[in-house]
């Protein structure tokens, strides 16, 4: 099955850590797919926002365990993607916006 540019990026990862890494430098998180690699995952982000990437280092984050009553139920498993952008590439703007 081959991913799509829009399958490889979920959604952009806005927490504190995220944040204080796009004000510090030019790195941006995002959730990605689980089976997609670091190649995929440059591509993709080149082919979305048009600029050139430098590195990506990658997480697997495990779901979480959640419990309602007697019952329980895992969250998914998801990937975090840390996405450093060349010197002199001009910043994302889908970030600037939030």
């Amino acid at each position: 099955m081959k991913l799509t540019v829009q399958d490889i990026i979920r959604q952009p990862l806005v927490t504190e850590k995220s944040t204080r890494g796009r004000e510090s430098g030019s790195v941006y998180c995002f959730k990605a797919d689980i089976r997609a690699n670091k190649v995929q995952i440059a591509s993709a982000v080149r082919e979305l926002f048009g600029v050139k990437v430098a590195d990506v280092r990658t997480s697997r984050v495990n779901g979480k365990i959640k419990r309602a009553g007697r019952y329980q139920g895992k969250r998914p498993d998801w990937k975090k993607a840390w996405v450093r952008l060349a010197p002199g590439e001009k910043d994302i703007e889908f970030f600037e916006a939030s």
